[in-house]
């Protein structure tokens, strides 16, 4: 996919006093989309639900750091983590996503996951881990190029 720069390079802040929230199915496709989600990511509800949660997955973030919160979630666990996501527009935002099941007569039935914003530290702190993830495992790093 080809990425036009200077769109690449803009982030939105999520604001402090707002969550975003989404729910999908077991396959990760998305059932439920709040306004917060869609405002921050340049979608529509009716543009997201339906979609392959993913449809915001960033390329900075490496392959490992989403097979980890596969391997905790279908294990009935809680996955907590840093997360830079892709806007539609092609511009980004961070947040720290708690990701869990949710259950109904015992039985695992979907996913929620609830984002917030995260400081510009650990911004700074996990674009350098995620670039390093991504070097060691011989993924696409990314560059810049003026012409």
């Amino acid at each position: 996919m080809q990425y036009n720069a200077s769109e690449f390079l803009i982030e939105t802040k999520v604001p402090s006093d707002e969550l975003i929230v989404s729910r999908t199915d077991l396959k990760g496709i998305i059932t439920y989309a709040n306004e917060t989600f869609a405002q921050i990511s340049g979608y529509t509800p009716k543009e997201l639900i339906g979609k392959p949660h993913n449809i915001v997955r960033h390329p900075d973030m490496p392959k490992a750091a989403f097979k980890d919160l596969w391997d905790v979630i279908q294990s009935g666990r809680k996955w907590r983590g840093f997360v830079k996501n892709m806007r539609k527009d092609s511009g980004y935002y961070w947040v720290y996503a708690q990701i869990s099941g949710v259950y109904k007569d015992d039985k695992l039935v979907e996913f929620k996951s609830i984002r917030t914003p995260i400081s510009f530290e650990d911004k700074v702190k996990y674009q350098k881990l995620y670039d390093q993830m991504r070097k060691d495992a011989n993924e696409n790093i990314r560059t810049i190029t003026y012409s």
